[in-house]
């Protein structure tokens, strides 16, 4: 598998170059900085961030290539048995500044484990893209779950509501009665080479999704960045922006695998956005508000 390793960690470095290019045009002003470092125990990564910018708050878009021994941590957190492991992987959050511009995350990654002689003894793939709009824009949540769809309907029909569902049902805060973080994408974990689907189909996979992302979100924030707003709906965004905190730090499996394999704390926690507002009891104001409030309870389908 030494070689899906290469292709995989070219494929992430490649979509983090287009994928900040893209961000930075959009935005105009600031470019990303880049911080590469290296993991104690193995691997490193580049992390790329954006800040302060004319569209974007903060965001950044990070690739890892890790490895090392398997961990009472990582066995417990990820239910696997081996002895080393090697992961690599693309993630981005982007947090921007108007309340109409939505908020976007998206990783793609691939994950080995070995046995004491060095022998592959698992391999999965995982990843997925989705939407947390402040404002509903209809045309908007149909454009970005098309081009998943399109890029998902290129290898099975089956794959989009599969992996839209799965989106749906694992971006909840369970703890405020299955309210989403936002409108889903898609989402897939856990996919591993069978008769049907090799490594190279799977990489491939991966690689339509992360081509797709630039087609699904710059077009929403090219249309919606001008676009005038007022206290309230500033008000709203920093709120939403509390459940999209409450998300990560409580339920994100990558958040919590990251912190628990000695992982690099700034560039897992680079998810979590400049500002947000904890208010007791805070209730939707509005039909704006309350029409977003409905389909973070009740996912809808959009394409």
């Amino acid at each position: 598998m030494a070689d899906m390793r290469e292709q995989f960690t070219d494929l992430i470095r490649s979509l983090q170059n287009q994928i900040c290019a893209a961000i930075e045009a959009v935005d105009g002003k600031e470019k990303f900085i880049e911080d590469r470092w290296e993991r104690a125990d193995g691997g490193g990564g580049i992390t790329r961030v954006i800040a302060n910018g004319n569209v974007f708050e903060k965001g950044g878009v990070n690739t890892s290539t890790v490895h090392g021994p398997v961990t009472d941590a990582i066995r417990t957190q990820l239910k696997v048995e081996g002895d080393s492991f090697f992961a690599c992987g693309i993630s981005l959050v982007i947090h921007p500044q108007s309340p109409m511009v939505p908020t976007v995350h998206a990783n793609w990654r691939y994950f080995e484990l070995y046995d004491k002689e060095g022998k592959v003894t698992d391999c999965w793939f995982g990843g997925g893209a989705d939407l947390t709009p402040y404002v509903l824009f209809e045309q908007d949540a149909k454009h970005f779950h098309q081009c998943f769809k399109d890029s998902c309907d290129q290898f099975d029909a089956y794959f989009y509501p599969k992996y839209k569902q799965q989106c749906d049902n694992y971006f909840v805060n369970h703890h405020r009665n299955g309210e989403r973080r936002g409108i889903g994408g898609i989402f897939y974990d856990y996919l591993r080479p069978n008769e049907s689907m090799t490594a190279q189909a799977l990489h491939n996979f991966a690689k339509a999704h992360g081509e797709a992302f630039i087609k699904a979100y710059i077009p929403i924030a090219e249309r919606t960045k001008d676009l005038p707003f007022n206290e309230q709906q500033k008000h709203w965004q920093l709120i939403r922006r509390g459940r999209y905190v409450e998300f990560n730090l409580i339920h994100d499996r990558g958040t919590i695998f990251g912190l628990k394999s000695n992982g690099r704390t700034e560039s897992i926690l680079m998810s979590l956005p400049q500002e947000v507002r904890f208010e007791y009891n805070y209730q939707p104001q509005g039909d704006e508000e309350l029409a977003l409030q409905e389909v973070l309870l009740n996912p809808k389908e959009w394409v």
